[in-house]
């Protein structure tokens, strides 16, 4: 019966710890969609954005094409912390202290041109062996989001008109 119950207990234990690290990190339930275009941030937790401000409020985003624009619509606020997801394990960390990747060959989220943060150099240097890109930091992935604003706005419009021209049969 001892054993019986040991086993059980052990179940119940490796249980709990397999459906704590299955469970969605607490922003993605808190979160879901980005707050500028309504992606779900779940499927881009590898480029998701969390940015809490000095207030006590937050602000989730797909990617830092988004967060650029939450950080440019509130230039009055100031943000006290900066999370963004690492590129390979999703994880949320801190964006300012992140080794980031502009360019490659793998395609951005809402930027043609990519910009990925890693936990470590290491995990940046990888990717950039596997992918291409440039090491960088986030000021200046944050600068190049701003300087690519106007072309991925324009492409992301073109997109819509193109979807919403095609689902109802004619222009608009």
């Amino acid at each position: 019966m001892r054993v019986v119950r040991e086993v059980i207990i052990t179940c119940l234990v490796i249980a709990a710890i397999t459906g704590f690290a299955l469970a969605a990190p607490p922003d993605l339930d808190k979160y879901r969609t980005c707050n500028y275009c309504g992606m779900d941030r779940s499927k881009y937790g590898h480029s998701r954005m969390l940015i809490e401000y000095d207030d006590g409020t937050s602000v989730a985003a797909c990617s830092l094409h988004c967060a650029a624009v939450d950080l440019a619509v509130n230039i009055d606020r100031t943000a006290s912390h900066i999370y963004v997801g690492d590129y390979g394990s999703r994880k949320l960390i801190d964006a300012e202290t992140a080794s980031w990747v502009i360019g490659g060959s793998r395609p951005g989220v809402m930027s043609a041109n990519a910009k990925w943060a890693f936990e470590t150099k290491e995990g940046a240097a990888g990717f950039i062996k596997e992918h291409g890109g440039t090491l960088s930091t986030f000021d200046d992935s944050v600068s190049a989001a701003y300087l690519d604003m106007y072309k991925d706005t324009k492409a992301i419009r073109e997109r819509h008109k193109a979807k919403h021209r095609g689902s109802s049969g004619g222009p608009r």
